[in-house]
């Protein structure tokens, strides 16, 4: 491997709210999964965002989730998958326009939080996202974890599945990241996360929260943008990645 894509959360301030340092983040990744304003953002932030992402060289990506403002996306909601399948619509529409306007485009879709870890196992979401999706754009790829209903469903249907590794999150030893809930699930430690990610980069696998080694092949490894000390972390991981003659280049 000489190239991967990093990716991280963005645009996720809201109104007078700020999260995380986006314009900085922007000079480590090649990737922007932008909120669309169902978990975070609003129509102001997320067009900041865009401009700031097409200014950097950054490739845009639609950060869809559950329609939870409150929860910040991170709660399962039980909802049918026809009313799921017009949110996502909905926010893939909203952030393709909000782009246009700063000469730039969406290129991917990744879900957020609740709805992403659904639709590792819940087949009727699964479905629903990857229905929206292509009827939108069917050159969309969706972004999801390895293994997961979502990316089978995607391929199934002609989509391009991007398998994501996630740099400053836990695993457990059958693939699923962490509860977020439970002790060790987000690592903090920059020179560990930095090891965390080389392995994946080089090796294509991971050690888990009980310290096995788990084959992870992972197209985008993404870096959070609103955990303490990520634009550090971000930096470490693209100049570790750097010293191991591996360049940070876009996926799509």
């Amino acid at each position: 491997m000489t190239t991967i894509d990093l990716n991280s959360d963005v645009g996720e301030s809201f109104g007078r709210w700020t999260l995380g340092d986006d314009a900085a983040m922007f000079g480590s990744v090649s990737s922007a999964n932008v909120a669309c304003g169902f978990h975070a953002g609003d129509p102001g932030v997320i067009r900041r965002t865009c401009r700031a992402a097409a200014a950097a060289g950054v490739v845009i990506g639609a950060h869809v989730s559950y329609r939870d403002l409150a929860g910040f996306g991170r709660r399962f909601l039980d909802i049918s998958p026809g009313e799921l399948a017009d949110d996502v619509v909905y926010q893939i529409g909203a952030l393709q326009a909000l782009a246009a306007v700063e000469g730039a485009r969406v290129r991917y879709v990744k879900p957020h939080g609740g709805l992403y870890n659904a639709i590792v196992t819940h087949s009727a979401q699964a479905q629903a996202v990857v229905d929206a999706v292509k009827a939108v754009d069917p050159g969309l790829p969706i972004m999801g974890l390895p293994g997961s209903e979502v990316l089978r469903l995607a391929e199934k249907a002609g989509l391009r599945a991007v398998s994501e590794a996630f740099a400053d999150r836990a695993y457990n030893p059958d693939g699923t990241l962490v509860s977020r809930s439970a002790p060790g699930a987000v690592l903090h430690d920059t020179a560990e996360v930095a090891e965390h990610v080389l392995r994946m980069a080089t090796e294509g696998s991971v050690r888990t929260i009980d310290g096995s080694i788990l084959k992870l092949r992972a197209e985008s490894i993404c870096v959070h943008g609103d955990s303490p000390g990520a634009v550090a972390m971000a930096a470490a991981v693209k100049s570790a990645l750097g010293d191991a003659g591996i360049g940070i280049s876009p996926f799509a």
